[in-house]
């Protein structure tokens, strides 16, 4: 690990326990049933103990979505070509995609990173260029990325979060874009979790049967040829990573570094999420599961970081489009917590006192 990762990940601490006690403390005197908004409590409370503030605020929520394409598609992993990455990227870019629609209803700020996609991008000023090299190799011959590609792209993900929180974030979701990124991520579950590739690798952008034995047998391929340290995150990262999935665990590094809440996504999105949590086990205590993807493997994958997802809506798109959804209720909770009334403040009889005079 280089002197600039380290340096973040020796910045993360232990939630705050305080903080945490005066909202749960809080909780309890809100005008309604201790516990009658079950998660939502749960939730204030972890935001609390995460931001360090008893009545935490979130007003400016951002989703850093990470762009790269994968030298695995070469062994026929996906439906589309990836060719589909940069013209997805540009979609983007223009507003067409499902995240911006729901990054717009939410209120979120995107920002898109090209971090290694195998074409040369637009100059844009809603794309930020971090690009690593044009696509990772291919990890059924070798490693997908060297030491210093995992690095960079890693770093690149610290720098794009350490630049949001200068204009304010409250709030870090995740999202990524990239044909095949589906294999990667399945590669990486299998070696943490220690699970068989059949349990873990599902159809991606909706491979058929003889492609999803390709799939599961890429991994399979990748995992023996390249046999990742399942105990050191780095590793397996590299071996078996990509670059949006090392840009986006530099970015949760980053932002629990930061004590912001980070709202994951989907498969990709919990791969990096995993790696992050080897790395460094604290970061755990920060992140939140947005939803449950309905891609294979993906709920074995949040039990393993200890999690529950938020929501389960049969989605497996992408992009951030769970992780922004779950926004909402990160937010309310947040609401709930600072704007609801305790009984005193309301003059409300508690469940003790009588409500009419005699």
């Amino acid at each position: 690990m280089n002197e600039r990762i380290q340096s973040v990940i020796d910045r993360i601490k232990q939630p705050d326990e305080k903080a945490m006690a005066t909202a749960r403390e809080r909780q309890d005197t809100l005008t309604k049933p201790a516990g009658s908004l079950g998660r939502l409590e749960e939730l204030s409370i972890q935001l609390a103990g995460i931001t360090g503030e008893a009545q935490p605020k979130i007003d400016d929520k951002v989703i850093v979505v990470m762009a790269g394409d994968h030298g695995v598609v070469a062994e026929g992993v996906s439906t589309f070509p990836a060719e589909v990455t940069p013209q997805m990227v540009a979609n983007m870019v223009y507003g067409g995609a499902a995240i911006n629609v729901l990054s717009e209803q939410a209120g979120v700020r995107i920002a898109l990173v090209d971090i290694g996609v195998a074409a040369e991008m637009i100059d844009h000023p809603k794309l930020i260029n971090k690009k690593v090299a044009k696509g990772t190799m291919n990890m059924t011959q070798g490693p997908a990325m060297t030491e210093e590609q995992t690095l960079a792209a890693m770093t690149a993900g610290i720098e794009v979060v350490e630049a949001e929180i200068e204009k304010g974030l409250d709030i870090l979701a995740t999202g990524e874009m990239g044909i095949g990124n589906t294999t990667p991520s399945a590669a990486i579950a299998a070696v943490l979790t220690g699970q068989p590739v059949d349990v873990i690798v599902g159809r991606g952008t909706g491979v058929d049967d003889m492609g999803l034995e390709r799939k599961q047998a890429a991994v399979q391929k990748a995992i023996d040829v390249n046999n990742p340290t399942a105990e050191d995150g780095f590793d397996v990262l590299m071996k078996v990573g990509g670059f949006e999935i090392a840009g986006l665990t530099g970015a949760i590094l980053a932002a629990v570094a930061h004590k912001k809440p980070i709202v994951i996504d989907g498969f990709i999105s919990t791969a990096a999420a995993m790696i992050a949590v080897q790395l460094e086990p604290k970061v755990g205590n920060y992140i939140i599961a947005g939803h449950q993807s309905q891609e294979l493997g993906h709920e074995l994958m949040v039990k393993w970081l200890g999690l529950e997802a938020l929501l389960d809506l049969n989605m497996r798109l992408g992009e951030g489009s769970g992780a922004v959804l779950a926004l909402h209720l990160v937010e309310a909770a947040c609401r709930i917590l600072s704007d609801m009334a305790t009984f005193e403040e309301a003059g409300v009889a508690g469940k003790e006192e009588p409500l009419l005079a005699a």
